[in-house]
């Protein structure tokens, strides 16, 4: 380990925090929202609109987020009505862009499997008893099932907050010059592999401690009321 290339390297490598922080919340934002929406779907009594969401759970959690990324930002591009649609080309042709998406979709369907789990734990009785109350559903969902339901999944959404984190070293594949690719580069400049990957691992490992001590502080936030 040579450690004067270490204190050169980390600044190189810390150029990449910055996208990989905007990946990471972009495609959680985007993530979130579709996967709340999926997991509200595949509760529908509605055959059609539940199978729609759990096929779109079973392709996206049945195939590598790599192969996603590929066919997003390889194969699509390849497409003539892609090229010439001005907003496509806009998320297919730009890396990042690209690496949202694909991210997001992602995401999308492991949150809603995760969402789902927590609604199915709400008690029944709640639900009625706020209908006895004059609350209409939307009102109930948003004052009484998601905010129990989120507490529930609070836990399990931590780690995919985690993954999702690791998951943005794959964007370095489409040329996105995150955390990784720019350590992918300065390899191919020092051939120091070893300190390079190292300091890599270390800049996410940092990143996934301070995600996973907010995730904690937050649980403890909405879990006040239960005793210890």
């Amino acid at each position: 380990m040579d450690l004067d290339f270490i204190r050169l390297a980390v600044p190189t490598l810390a150029k990449g925090l910055g996208l990989t922080a905007l990946l990471t919340l972009a495609s959680v934002a985007v993530g979130f929202n579709l996967g709340l929406a999926l997991a509200v779907m595949r509760l529908s009594k509605n055959r059609l609109v539940s199978g729609f969401a759990k096929g779109y759970s079973t392709v996206f959690r049945g195939t590598p987020l790599l192969v996603q990324l590929f066919l997003f930002y390889y194969g699509l591009g390849q497409l003539a009505f892609v090229r010439d649609n001005p907003v496509l080309w806009w998320i297919v042709g730009d890396g990042v862009h690209c690496a949202v998406m694909a991210l997001a979709l992602n995401t999308a369907a492991y949150t809603s499997e995760i969402l789902r789990g927590g609604l199915m734990s709400i008690p029944g009785g709640l639900v009625e008893a706020a209908q006895a109350c004059g609350m209409s559903r939307l009102l109930c969902f948003r004052r009484i099932t998601f905010p129990l339901a989120i507490r529930q999944a609070l836990p399990a959404y931590g780690n995919e907050l985690v993954l999702v984190v690791k998951g943005t070293s794959l964007a370095s594949t489409i040329t996105v010059l995150e955390i990784t690719g720019h350590a992918k580069r300065l390899m191919s400049q020092t051939f120091a592999i070893l300190e390079v990957f190292a300091i890599a691992g270390v800049l996410y490992l940092l990143i996934n401690l301070v995600l996973i001590t907010l995730v904690r502080l937050l649980e403890a936030r909405l879990t006040r009321y239960l005793p210890r």
